[in-house]
């Protein structure tokens, strides 16, 4: 067994926490009753691998009894408000910091510092003071969260032209020509879901055009606008990558699935994605390079920029400090979840980059591992949906799919945005 020792990348900013309520139940005399909120949902791997958590974590913990609720997406914002709203707080839950992720429960006056209750194992120095008050109120599941990552078939690249990677726009649109000719996509992504235009493509785009990797974060302060002339550019380069070539127009209606297929098989040379997404069970035997989103046309700035965020996580809320029991059973429940087992198991599945504690890993491990830490020295920027909420962020998701069908313009697009931003 080789020892590979992994540290924690660049943080920068995002986050998520758990729910966890405890009282006596009726129909389990003598248990904790954990009232969790969970994300993800039973389609997906993320869904999916909390469930096991949990099932897992009540084999262990007898006396605790977990009663979750999993949600994914906006339908898990959406039911956060609600639940917020109503009083009704879960005892542990998924949260973060920022606007997305963390407003809600913010306001809700719910958030608490999780730093006393953390495990033992988790290297609290590598999780940012997000407020500047030394309080940290979950434990993210990683350490930054890579959103607009490339995935390279270097296998397929060195049959087309030797394995050079594109320096310039001319050079990817020549790599463009080589994909089209033999029937292949030079670049796409799963565009059927929404999500994946805001978070893994034009997050990482806008500092290329704007000059600035906080742009998004103005514009909700509404220090810029939507509709200014260097935003409208950084929409419009996917119209220009579509009428070149490079990007394929039938990503709009790729779902994951088919996607990481077709890439897997030859038939996408290369793949946006989160880096979470970038593990061996979507690459296959794909000899795969993780890069940047390559030179655009008219870039003028940040090349080689990549959104990024602080994974969200899990953390105690103020409900479970109000019974000693309720306590105890949240701060194994974080403990289970953040063990070294399961932060190793997260590294070797590719949900994470870097880990929040010193792991030790198998000899053999995929070489993903390696390729997402190489992540770290490109600059990075914010992340769209970690701003902008709401029907602004919705309308400019569905747009962007419009722009690469070739159904909206770019301007259109803003107008809408803003106009839908102005009214929230």
């Amino acid at each position: 067994m080789k020892k590979v020792m992994l540290v924690a990348l660049v943080a920068v900013l995002a986050m998520s926490m758990v729910f966890a309520g405890g009282k006596k139940d009726a129909g389990n005399a003598g248990k904790v009753t954990l009232n969790v909120m969970g994300y993800g949902d039973n389609a997906n791997s993320e869904g999916q691998e909390f469930a096991r958590m949990v099932a897992e974590f009540m084999e262990e913990n007898p006396d605790v009894e977990v009663k979750y609720e999993l949600l994914f997406d906006e339908a898990y914002h959406q039911k956060v408000s609600a639940r917020l709203a109503a009083g009704d707080v879960p005892d542990v839950a998924y949260m973060g910091a920022d606007a997305r992720w963390g407003a809600s429960w913010q306001e809700a006056g719910v958030q608490i510092d999780n730093v006393p209750y953390m495990p033992s194992n988790i290297v609290q120095d590598r999780i940012p003071d997000f407020f500047g008050t030394g309080v940290k109120p979950y434990i993210p599941l990683g350490g930054s969260n890579y959103c607009t990552v490339v995935a390279v078939n270097m296998d397929l690249l060195n049959e087309l032209n030797g394995g050079k990677l594109p320096q310039t726009y001319e050079d990817l649109k020549a790599l463009a020509a080589l994909c089209n000719a033999k029937g292949i996509a030079c670049l796409s992504t799963h565009g059927v879901d929404s999500w994946v235009w805001g978070s893994c493509v034009m997050s990482g785009i806008i500092p290329r055009y704007t000059n600035d990797p906080q742009w998004i974060e103005k514009a909700c302060e509404g220090k810029v606008k939507f509709t200014d002339a260097n935003f409208v550019e950084a929409l419009n380069s996917l119209a220009v990558l579509v009428k070149d070539g490079v990007l394929d127009p039938n990503s709009a209606l790729l779902d994951s699935g088919a996607g990481f297929s077709a890439y897997q098989n030859g038939k996408i040379l290369m793949y946006i994605d989160g880096q979470w997404a970038m593990g061996t069970s979507n690459l296959g035997d794909a000899n795969t390079k993780l890069i940047p989103i390559p030179t655009l046309p008219g870039e003028k700035y940040y090349s080689g920029v990549i959104a990024a965020a602080w994974q969200v996580g899990y953390g105690i809320t103020k409900a479970a400090t109000a019974d000693a029991a309720k306590l105890d059973a949240a701060k194994r429940f974080l403990a289970f979840i953040n063990s070294d087992d399961e932060i190793t198991n997260r590294i070797v599945k590719g949900s994470i980059s870097s880990p929040l504690a010193d792991v030790e890993l198998p000899e053999g491990v995929d070489k993903l591992v390696a390729e997402k830490g190489k992540l770290g020295v490109y600059p990075w920027c914010y992340v769209i949906d970690s701003y902008l909420t709401g029907t602004a962020n919705d309308l400019l998701n569905a747009g962007m799919q419009d722009i690469v069908r070739g159904n909206q313009t770019a301007a259109q697009v803003a107008a809408a945005v803003q106009a839908a931003f102005d009214a929230q």
